[in-house]
């Protein structure tokens, strides 16, 4: 059993508690959180951990949607336009899989660390970045993504996912949990899709998916015209999408951790039938904006619970939460800065872990004890500035516990 405090601690509970000059009771779960006055008086013979001035506890921030595989690249690919992008990755990708080695991606994974990232839902199209993920000490739930949409390749491309999710499920624990990724609606067959969440429902795997991610894609899904019908008769020789965004849709019923990555072209039908198969939307505002120029109407979301997801390398400058979550809030210029910093906050822990089906984002009892401390440069004057505050001013953290374990 262990106790820290803090000046503030940040729940992201139901009520957005945060109690001042408090502390927390734990070892692998939350035992008990409250006043450092009543926690001194009740555990009187334990150490407590009091950090310094102006100093925060909070849940330690869930990446739902990152590419790891892609690590090498930091100059290389096109951005301003989807399809240029896409087709600088097709041009470079053997070149920065190559560079993405065990040591690269593991000093990401650290930095990621120190930056406050606790828990990560990795897509993962070739299991290249899953040594590494094994030996750091941040969860992963381990997206095994399936890609393909030739007819009579699909057979050969189900082998090798199953060969995949085979080998990533040899190593499931507490902190490292097998999961399906579904690449894309334009981009895996329908039948493969049938066959994938078909599995996934068998053995209760979380899913995840791109969606409707650029104009491109809404054109060439829709009317099967635009820049990707050159790219589809180059590269595969196909001339019509192989499906249609609500067919698409439809498959994913019954999915308990469902969630939809990007959504920044969605109809308002494609959103009512994410809302009635209870996913969540991976929100990467930062990926969005050098690939798109655009970004997800949050307005339009309703009751659909948002995450935030850093996405990969290859379409961001930085896998640091803090760094998406200030992009977030620069971005939606029109919202309301310190109301919209809480929901940030939210989307970046308790959303992000409902999203991926655990058991963590909320400092509670019974929750997994997965927290991060850091301080803020200054005094606060007033408590409802505390979100803000800590999006605005926080880089990296100084200490990093997952599982009850200072790692």
């Amino acid at each position: 059993m262990k106790i820290i405090s803090a000046n503030w601690i940040v729940t992201c509970d139901e009520n957005d508690s945060i109690i001042k000059d408090g502390a927390i009771v734990f070892d692998d779960k939350i035992i008990e959180i409250d006043s450092l006055d009543k926690i001194e008086k009740k555990y009187p013979n334990i150490e407590i951990n009091k950090l310094e001035n102006n100093s925060v506890l909070m849940p330690g921030l869930i990446n739902s949607h990152v590419h790891l595989e892609f690590s090498g690249n930091s100059t290389t690919l096109k951005y301003g336009n989807f399809y240029s992008w896409l087709t600088s990755v097709i041009k470079h990708r053997e070149d920065l899989i190559n560079k993405a080695d065990k040591k690269l991606i593991s000093l990401k994974l650290e930095k990621m660390k120190r930056t406050g990232t606790t828990t990560i839902g990795a897509i993962s199209s070739y299991s290249f970045e899953l040594e590494a993920c094994l030996k750091s000490p941040i969860n992963k739930v381990f997206f095994c993504e399936v890609i393909g949409s030739k007819g009579d390749m699909i057979d050969t491309l189900f082998a090798d996912f199953k060969s995949r999710l085979n080998n990533a499920k040899k190593f499931a624990s507490k902190n490292f949990i097998p999961a399906i990724a579904i690449h894309s609606p334009y981009s895996v067959h329908p039948f493969l899709v049938r066959e994938t969440l078909n599995l996934a429902r068998n053995e209760n795997l979380a899913v995840s998916s791109h969606f409707l991610e650029s104009r491109e894609e809404f054109e060439w899904l829709h009317k099967d015209e635009g820049s990707f019908l050159e790219f589809f008769k180059n590269f595969l020789n196909q001339e019509k999408a192989v499906s249609k965004p609500m067919e698409f849709l439809n498959l994913f019923s019954n999915i308990k951790n469902l969630s939809f990555t990007h959504c920044v072209e969605v109809s308002n039908n494609d959103l009512e039938k994410i809302k009635e198969l209870g996913a969540s939307i991976n929100h990467c505002v930062t990926s969005n904006r050098l690939l798109n120029n655009t970004k997800l109407d949050l307005d339009r979301l309703g009751e659909i619970p948002f995450t935030i997801g850093t996405d990969g390398l290859s379409s961001n400058n930085s896998l640091s939460m803090f760094d998406e979550l200030r992009n977030a809030l620069m971005a939606h210029y029109d919202k309301n800065v310190i109301e919209f910093s809480k929901k940030l906050i939210k989307a970046a822990t308790v959303n992000g872990s409902r999203a991926l089906g655990l058991n963590k984002g909320v400092i509670g009892k019974d929750f997994d004890s997965d927290i991060i401390s850091f301080s803020l440069p200054d005094n606060l004057e007033d408590v409802e500035d505390l979100y803000m505050q800590i999006i605005l001013h926080t880089k990296f953290v100084d200490n990093v516990i997952i599982g009850g374990e200072y790692v």
